[in-house]
């Protein structure tokens, strides 16, 4: 509903909080199709703070990554998961 309303003003960028949290893994996957649906036809750009990296890499044509504030690296997904850096950050891994 929020972001029909936002539509309704024709923005150039939305931005969205955590938009699936607390969803099932359908709902999270039902609103990722909606964004993509939403993007083309608007042609709107979505701005996306979200920790599921299943919503991440399904729908990010470029990532930011922060830890503690800063950013710590952007790129594609490829870039994304392939970091050593953002492993160990994130998944507490080397």
């Amino acid at each position: 509903m929020e972001i029909a309303l936002v539509l309704a003003l024709k923005p150039r960028l939305i931005l969205l909080d955590e938009p699936t949290a607390g969803m099932s893994r359908e709902e999270a996957q039902r609103i990722v199709e909606l964004i993509k649906q939403l993007r083309q036809a608007t042609g709107c750009t979505f701005l996306i703070t979200e920790h599921d990296l299943d919503v991440v890499f399904n729908l990010a044509e470029l990532l930011v990554v922060m830890h503690q504030g800063r950013i710590i690296l952007q790129g594609d997904r490829q870039v994304i998961s392939n970091s050593p850096e953002v492993r160990r950050v994130y998944l507490g891994t080397n």
